[in-house]
């Protein structure tokens, strides 16, 4: 559980986007169905282990379909803007870093007005859960990477905490509290993290 001492403990908040800020309607077991893949296979990675430039052209193909379509139909978790505002007004930096691509990420960000300018997706640095991303946010706001918090939904996002030597909060949802044990913080929704900032 957060603590009533956030403000001290960090300088930096970055997010994930999908699941966690924003909930997005991409489906990727039926992007791994449409391509013939395994089911619960990681998408990035069976893409790039793809043996020729055409097979992977048309993988690139079919999953940028199914994330502009997610994204057009994206809509911001509850509390998102309030809590992002908050953390504006106590001087804690934002950032967002997503393992979506970067015209799916801008599509949201502009969609539904969400105020964040410093934002890093897989086109920028390594995929998550290699530190790189918040090793980048990092250093752009010169801050100590123990006082940076990641805020995501997935292991992916608690490995990548852990790799960088951050530290992570779990948003949770019905479908993840098995990784809560994992995590350094645990959220129950944005009233939750708004309450701590104050």
């Amino acid at each position: 559980m957060l603590t009533p001492f956030l403000r001290a403990k960090f300088d930096v908040v970055a997010f994930d986007l999908d699941g966690t800020l924003v909930d997005s309607p991409l489906n990727l077991a039926a992007i791994r169905q449409e391509l013939g893949w395994q089911d619960g296979c990681d998408l990035l990675q069976s893409l790039a282990m793809l043996p020729d430039d055409a097979s992977r052209q048309h993988a690139a193909e079919v999953i940028y379909r199914h994330e502009i379509q997610a994204a057009e139909n994206s809509t911001l978790f509850p509390g998102v803007l309030d809590c992002l505002l908050q953390l504006q007004q106590s001087g804690i930096a934002t950032a967002i870093l997503t393992r979506n691509m970067r015209a799916a990420t801008e599509l949201m960000i502009d969609k539904l007005g969400i105020p964040i300018s410093l934002v890093l997706t897989r086109e920028d640095c390594a995929a998550k859960p290699d530190p790189e991303g918040l090793q980048r946010i990092a250093a752009h706001y010169q801050a100590a990477m123990h006082r940076l918090l990641y805020v995501g939904d997935f292991h992916f996002d608690l490995s990548t905490a852990a790799n960088a030597g951050a530290q992570s909060c779990l948003l949770l949802n019905a479908s993840n509290q098995q990784y809560a044990v994992n995590a350094d913080w645990v959220m129950q929704d944005y009233a939750q993290l708004s309450r701590a900032l104050r």
